[in-house]
């Protein structure tokens, strides 16, 4: 989540009345720690920041930071230690243990496989799908990663562990611990009588002596690696994990050379599989990819075929494809009852014969935890929504009006932390006036007259990309009418490009709806805008193209009062 740099919103002091609530969540959240350890956490008088940022993928985080270190982050309202807060706790949550040199792929932004995952001789701890565990690395204690788990421990023995076992997070060396003091990473030795001591590299290779090669569940180790990974500086743990990726120890002690970056690379792992796993892997990849980054509730009910057609097939890796019948389910129906039974979503038979997604929990663990694919956020917009048939799908932007501080309201807002330039919405804007009337004992909380001084924003958010704060208000899609030569009329569209959509495209669709010509020109006193004219008045086939196929707000579009009436001919 935080491999490349995000860009953030505002850091503000967090108050007393926040404060409270802040470490009653963490209490809730947290229940282990003792009084004393959530006052090292949450203080009472030190100084205790709040970060709101976006990630490079668009996600908005909250960070609540302690004496500048980041000490927690809450993503959809669920809270999430750092790498800072666990090295202080280190005994929070569930740890597992993986060599040095997957570290330096973890940092990159890949998730924990299965195979990365050591097992000691006392096993692993006892945990459900979803649950917020540490990772940590052989010979200390010292976490330098949280994740979320993808199984049970139980479905990962069973599973023989392969496959993914854990949704990375955070790391020990990502932007969010850069955005700290950058601490080395401390050397906690495990506790005397449990696995993992400084001894258990040596008794972990002595194992694979014995077996005579090494075990396709295990990952390589170099023996030159130190033990001592707290005196270790970045670069020499990079150095370590490019030597651990290349050798293997062999039955005579040697190294043979193997494929670079085999350690935990999720392509070489699921070739181990069997061809109907790694299509229930692909599936259920499509499914929540989709989910998370595409599907509306506004979309809702939705056809089930159409949402396999247009939604999950569009969000396969280039190169693969969905195949229900080569998966353990054979129908896309089982497939969506099974999801149903897990409360994920819910599907009715609206009418005879047809099912519909009708409602989705966005909040279930499952959606929350799952993290898009790097490669999958990498690819362009235009190939990301494109469906199986090659079809363009549009999915409207989310717009949200902000206003901007202006010199004359800055004295208002500096007692809630902000200042002049700062954007705000307008349930900020609410909170930051009653907190200001309340510490200079006024009246009128809820007087909106400041609205009016403060200059107008507005952030516009596509899919897959960082939201786009503009200023002023943001022009409507315009619709008019004109008069040409021989008393024909003309469709004028302007103002497109701000909500997505391509003229251009537009103008095809139009054409081939109403069998008319339509030409796309550029708007008189811009550069890079143009405007749609299509022949006659076609508002009515304009609004149904506007609002049901591209869900545009009614409230974004003018012009559409006039439309021509559509009463009978006598």
């Amino acid at each position: 989540m935080f491999a490349k740099a995000f860009r953030v919103k505002s850091n503000t002091a967090v108050k007393g009345s926040d404060r409270r609530k802040l470490r009653a969540d963490v209490a809730a959240t947290f229940p282990t720690l003792s009084a004393e350890q959530l006052s090292k956490v949450v203080p009472n008088k030190e100084e205790l920041n709040v970060i709101k940022l976006y990630t490079h993928k668009g996600d908005a985080v909250t960070v609540y930071a302690n004496s500048r270190n980041p000490a927690l982050f809450e993503v959809e309202k669920t809270l999430y230690p750092t790498v800072y807060t666990l090295w202080a706790h280190p005994d929070l949550l569930p740890a597992f243990t993986t060599w040095p040199p997957v570290l330096h792929k973890l940092v990159g932004g890949a998730d924990l496989m299965l195979p990365g995952v050591v097992v000691p001789s006392a096993g692993l701890p006892q945990i459900d799908p979803g649950t917020l565990c540490a990772i940590t690395l052989v010979g200390n204690r010292a976490p330098v990663a949280v994740g979320v788990s993808t199984m049970s421990t139980v479905e990962m023995l069973a599973a023989g562990m392969k496959g993914k076992g854990f949704t990375v997070l955070h790391t020990y060396m990502d932007q969010l611990w850069s955005f700290g003091d950058k601490t080395c990473l401390p050397t906690i030795l495990s506790l005397e009588g449990e696995p993992g001591t400084e001894h258990a590299e040596e008794e972990e290779q002595d194992d694979k002596s014995e077996e005579g090669k090494v075990s396709e569940n295990s990952l390589p180790v170099d023996s030159s690696l130190p033990t001592d990974i707290g005196n270790m500086s970045l670069n020499e743990t990079m150095e370590g994990a490019e030597v651990g990726g290349n050798e293997e120890p062999s039955e005579d002690g040697a190294a043979e050379s193997v494929e670079e970056g085999n350690l935990d690379d999720p392509q070489v792992l699921e070739d181990s599989r069997s061809p109907q796993e790694q299509m229930d892997a692909l599936l259920h990849q499509c499914f929540f990819h989709s989910l998370k980054c595409k599907v509306k509730k506004s979309e809702l009910p939705l056809l089930t075929s159409t949402f396999l057609r247009n939604y999950m097939f569009s969000c396969c890796p280039k190169g693969q494809q969905i195949d229900i019948k080569k998966s353990s389910y054979k129908k896309f129906s089982k497939f969506l009852q099974l999801m149903q039974q897990q409360k994920i979503l819910q599907v009715k038979e609206l009418s005879k014969g047809v099912e519909s997604i009708v409602d989705v929990d966005w909040r279930h663990v499952s959606i929350r935890s799952f993290v898009v694919p790097e490669i999958a956020s990498s690819e362009s917009p235009a190939q990301d929504s494109k469906g199986a048939d090659g079809e363009q799908l549009y999915h409207p932007p989310e717009i949200i009006p902000l206003y901007g501080v202006s010199s004359k309201m800055a004295p208002l807002f500096q007692e809630s932390g902000y200042k002049k330039g700062s954007t705000l919405s307008s349930s900020e804007v609410r909170s930051a006036v009653i907190n200001y009337v309340k510490i200079n004992e006024l009246v009128e909380e809820t007087n909106k007259k400041c609205l009016d001084q403060l200059q107008p924003f507005h952030q516009v958010t596509f899919a897959g990309h960082e939201p786009i704060v503009r200023k002023g208000n943001i022009d409507p899609i315009d619709i008019t009418i004109a008069q040409r030569s021989s008393n024909k009329k003309v469709t004028i569209i302007k103002n497109l490009e701000l909500y997505g959509l391509d003229p251009q495209a537009v103008a095809n669709i139009l054409q081939q709806k109403v069998q008319a010509s339509a030409t796309v020109t550029t708007l008189p006193g811009t550069k890079d805008r143009a405007q749609v004219q299509i022949q006659g008045n076609q508002i009515n086939h304009l609004a149904k193209l506007l609002l049901e196929d591209y869900q545009i707000h009614r409230k974004y579009i003018q012009g559409l009062e006039k439309a021509p009436k559509t009463g009978r001919k006598k």
